[in-house]
């Protein structure tokens, strides 16, 4: 069982045009697969949103175990999207996603 105080949430909120919205969910869910095989990775999902007033329509949360998990997935998440030519803030800046990404721990 892990440590919930060491627990680590990587929540990204994004505004993303709705022409674009199931691209930009494809990707993230590819992103989101590659993130769930990593140690460390309790969760990983993609949601949209479904009603509300909230100006943010798509989320992607990541649980990783601990901050040391959170730095080797950067690591390799970072020499993988080198290795396949991706760039996710030229992706975003395409499609005119407006995003707030975050590190977060259990209050």
């Amino acid at each position: 069982m892990h440590n919930l105080s060491a627990t680590v949430f990587r929540v990204d909120k994004f505004i993303v045009p709705a022409p674009v919205l199931s691209t930009f969910v494809d990707q993230m869910q590819q992103i989101q697969r590659t993130l769930r095989t990593l140690p460390g990775c309790l969760r990983a999902t993609v949601l949209t949103q479904t009603g509300g007033t909230g100006e943010f329509n798509a989320l992607t949360l990541v649980e990783w175990e601990n901050d040391e998990a959170v730095a080797a997935a950067q690591q390799t998440v970072q020499k993988k999207f080198a290795e396949e030519g991706f760039d996710p803030k030229g992706f975003v800046q395409r499609l005119g996603v407006r995003s707030d990404l975050g590190l977060y721990k259990s209050a």
